[in-house]
């Protein structure tokens, strides 16, 4: 969605089950180089594959990855490699790094090389709970190891109205991220299951679909809010 906005977007796959790679119609197993090899010392350029169909560029990982994070936990400085990969590139408005769902190595090279986080959340109990570890983890690498880092925003995903307990837990996000919530709600919707099994984003599948509306108005958010903030 973003590049449908004119966006020059780098995505950067981050967990080793490689399924920002898949969804990117991209074979994990048969990438030349990885994010494995971004990490390990290989130029960017020589690991991004254009996705010219989906209108981005991507860095795939694949299981190799597992055995790189395992090398950058025992290194001295492992969690600053990613900052270093990309810290010469101008090419692109926006780099995207697709995170693994657990607080490991992977993750905090992330947060230490991003300006701002986003984080999908399913308004479930358990989602919550976790959420507060999260935002821990957050400001003690703002203190420690990256000033520019901020929560972007707070996105509910898998969003059913019909249920009660996600109508609790999406009143409770307002009243904590006051200001982070997007107001873009990405439903739960068949079809955003099915477009990662056809290889292919939400946009490419059906972009009438509502998953697709909502992730288009998302984009939207983000850019008006981007303007807003370069204007204070």
């Amino acid at each position: 969605a973003l590049a449908a906005a004119n966006c020059r977007v780098l995505l950067v796959d981050m967990d080793p089950q490689g399924n920002a790679t898949s969804g990117s119609n991209t074979d994990k197993n048969e990438l030349t180089a990885t994010t494995a090899n971004l990490l390990e010392g290989t130029p960017l350029n020589d690991c991004i594959k254009p996705c010219a169909a989906a209108g981005y560029d991507l860095v795939g990982a694949n299981s190799a990855l597992t055995v790189t994070e395992v090398n950058m936990t025992r290194a001295e400085n492992g969690s600053f490699y990613l900052r270093e990969a990309l810290n010469h590139t101008s090419n692109y408005d926006y780099i995207l790094l697709d995170c693994p769902p657990t607080l490991n190595t992977l993750t905090m090279n992330a947060l230490i090389a991003a300006e701002g986080v986003i984080i999908p959340i399913q308004c479930e109990y358990y989602a919550l709970e976790g959420l507060s570890s999260l935002v821990e983890t957050i400001e003690r690498i703002r203190q420690t190891a990256n000033t520019q880092l901020r929560i972007e925003g707070v996105l509910r995903t898998m969003y059913d109205p019909r249920n009660n307990l996600a109508r609790d837990v999406s009143d409770q996000l307002n009243v904590f991220f006051p200001k982070e919530l997007y107001q873009t709600v990405i439903p739960r919707n068949v079809t955003l299951a099915e477009a990662p099994s056809h290889g292919l984003s939400i946009i490419q599948y059906d972009k009438a679909s509502k998953g697709a509306v909502a992730y288009i108005e998302l984009v939207g958010e983000i850019l008006n809010r981007q303007q807003s903030n370069d204007k204070h």
